[in-house]
């Protein structure tokens, strides 16, 4: 009886994981879908400490120990949530990655010392599953942590010599070390050397991958975490674990697949090309045109004003900012004075997939007036004004008309096409990948310098006189 209770508590936790993951598919429904996965976990958690085991006198001492971790792990969580600013989202959502990475290397490293009595004969399945929850939850731990630490700011893009050919040796004696194992007689020793090449490998394999791509290798490890938790509920034979890996597993491939699709790349090209690895280099400019223009702020609000269709690119520099209110703010005011405001959202804006459409549905930005880039580009020809604030990447046209930029060939919101472009920066930095805008000298474009929020700010008050 108790075992039917049991598998029909993780039935409603897998389905409570499958509803919850298609309500976040829209900003009206993924908190409460968010919630509603959450309650799910928490649906197994209590079924596996009350219904999987009875209460007995030799277990008093560990369940006493679970119960502590989960008392000490949700308050930690807890604030490290209500705390966190959403310029440092990305940074939680790889350390968060890296710690279930870290959870499913555990589980296979404490079922290792319990498989080494088995007398199991022949090919072994679950210690290939062990082998390989091993492996790809210690490079999903190591990777977010390099990961977390560039974010950070922390971590510069280090490219060792000879990087790939190290790389790919690694991983070679890793495969070999896994087929050792399962056809040889696995000793404690291989099983710790694996697990020391798969940490470095991680460390390896993220280290020179560039700032531009980080919203696909953030991804790409979330995969990697969600596969090393479903061989953990093969381990156990869990039906929660198992589909709540399979989902986060296959949810992180597709979205990495998309994003890679989105910037006209392949994975291979993204984990070996590397945009903003050290590359770096002057802006072209057009017709040789190195002279940047400012406007100034009552100059601005004089031609948002009298648009009738106008645009707005957030970025990083939005969220640096935190000038999303502020910018919703501007948005509505236009919109009072008959202009039409949408924002053009670039896929890989931001250092997180999605990070642009989170940051403004925390402002209360409609929904529907954000707008994908292969919905906007071919509209941005008829906009009046198209402001820039804070992205710079995936603005640039050297990514279609420069062959030796390291971001030629991948997709950019096409403001150039515009009749006139804003852009708010603090100076004249290059962005994220390491190179200059050639955006900044058409003649077209203007400079706005400041800081995003104080200037919009001011840009708001400008808009209420005219």
């Amino acid at each position: 009886m108790s075992i039917n209770l049991l598998e029909i508590s993780y039935l409603i936790a897998s389905l409570t994981f499958i509803v919850g993951l298609k309500m976040l598919s829209h900003p009206d429904s993924a908190r409460k879908g968010n919630l509603i996965a959450a309650a799910g976990m928490l649906i197994a958690i209590v079924a596996t400490l009350t219904i999987f085991q009875d209460f007995d006198e030799d277990k008093i001492l560990n369940y006493g120990l679970i119960f502590s971790g989960l008392i000490v792990g949700t308050v930690i969580g807890t604030v490290m949530a209500k705390k966190v600013q959403m310029t440092a989202m990305p940074q939680m959502v790889s350390f968060f990655n890296g710690m279930g990475g870290a959870c499913a290397a555990l589980i296979a490293i404490i079922e290792y010392q319990h498989h080494q009595h088995s007398t199991v004969t022949g090919f072994d399945g679950e210690l290939l599953v062990m082998l390989l929850g091993l492996l790809i939850g210690s490079v999903s731990f190591s990777g977010s942590m390099i990961a977390y630490g560039k974010l950070e700011g922390k971590i510069k893009d280090r490219v060792l010599p000879m990087n790939q050919a190290i790389n790919m040796i690694m991983l070679g004696a890793i495969v070999v070390l896994i087929i050792y194992q399962l056809f040889a007689e696995s000793t404690p020793f291989q099983f710790y050397v694996l697990l020391g090449l798969a940490l470095v490998y991680g460390v390896l394999f993220v280290m020179p991958i560039g700032g531009a791509d980080m919203p696909v290798v953030i991804s790409l490890l979330n995969s990697f975490t969600g596969m090393a938790a479903a061989f953990g509920g093969f381990l156990y034979d869990n039906k929660a674990m198992l589909t709540g890996g399979i989902l986060v597993g296959s949810a992180g491939t597709i979205l990495t697949i998309l994003m890679c699709n989105a910037m006209n790349r392949s994975l291979t090209n993204v984990l070996l090309g590397a945009f903003g690895a050290g590359a770096s280099g002057p802006a072209k400019g057009q017709s040789g045109d190195q002279t940047a223009r400012e406007i100034s702020i009552s100059d601005t609000a004089v031609l948002l004003s009298y648009s009738q269709n106008v645009v707005i690119v957030p970025g990083y520099g939005l969220a640096v900012a935190q000038a999303q209110h502020t910018c919703h703010e501007l948005e509505k005011l236009l919109e009072e004075k008959g202009v039409e405001v949408n924002y053009a959202i670039h896929p890989v804006a931001g250092r997180m997939p999605g990070h642009m459409n989170v940051l403004l549905a925390e402002a209360d930005v409609p929904y529907e007036r954000m707008q994908e880039m292969e919905e906007i580009n071919p509209r941005l020809a008829n906009a009046d004004v198209v402001v820039v604030i804070g992205a710079n990447d995936v603005v640039n046209p050297a990514a279609k008309n420069d062959p030796s930029s390291p971001i030629y060939g991948m997709p950019i919101l096409e403001v150039d096409q515009a009749k006139n472009v804003i852009i708010l920066k603090r100076g004249m930095s290059a962005g994220y990948a390491g190179i200059e805008n050639e955006l900044f000298f058409y003649p077209k474009t203007r400079m706005l310098f400041g800081d995003a929020k104080d200037t919009l700010q001011k840009l708001t008050m400008e808009v209420k006189e005219v």
